[in-house]
């Protein structure tokens, strides 16, 4: 019996060739996509309004005639920008007062920057190899989503990246580029 080479490195063994127009492309010519679906918070609604969504929810999982995997994942909160722009009127207002109320959200948003804050963000995800399938399978979700209640779009390449990252990585995006010798 032929004795199998494992390789040392994870990538190795992993089915995937590239990540390109929002879908993961397999070593089979199967390729993964599916949908992003925008958390909604149902308990802030009566609880008729939570039933129907629940219920709609249910009606939406029972027409996918398919195999699929939901998915959550969470994303690190990027809030740089929003950091910036604050330091940027902080330091262009005379008022103590506004001054006080800017440095206390610079505070604040520091706060959940040095605790890692994350968002969690949930995908419905599916294997074919059909384009057109591909892409009938996109709209319908997307529509039986709506009638839901709930936004949903196409996930994209960045979706499919931080999926990967953290299944593979444990949730550690990977920030390294190429090594040069």
């Amino acid at each position: 019996m032929a004795k199998m080479i494992q390789s040392k490195y994870t990538n190795d063994n992993i089915p995937v060739q590239s990540i390109t127009n929002g879908m993961i492309y397999l070593d089979n010519k199967q390729k993964v996509t599916g949908i992003k679906i925008q958390p909604r918070n149902i308990f802030i609604l009566d609880y008729e309004s939570q039933n129907a969504i629940v219920n709609n929810l249910k009606d939406v999982y029972n027409i996918i005639d398919y195999e699929f995997w939901i998915i959550a994942a969470d994303r690190p909160v990027d809030i740089n920008v929003y950091l910036s722009q604050l330091q940027l009127l902080f330091n262009s207002t005379n008022s103590q007062i506004r001054r006080k109320m800017i440095l206390e959200d610079i505070n604040k948003a520091n706060m959940f920057m040095n605790n890692n804050i994350v968002d969690t963000e949930y995908y419905l995800l599916f294997k074919e190899k059909s384009d057109d399938v591909i892409q009938k399978r996109i709209r319908n979700l997307i529509n039986a989503f709506a009638s839901a209640g709930l936004n949903t779009k196409q996930v994209t390449n960045d979706d499919l990246r931080i999926i990967l990252d953290n299944f593979l990585n444990g949730g550690t995006t990977t920030t390294f580029g190429t090594v040069i010798s």
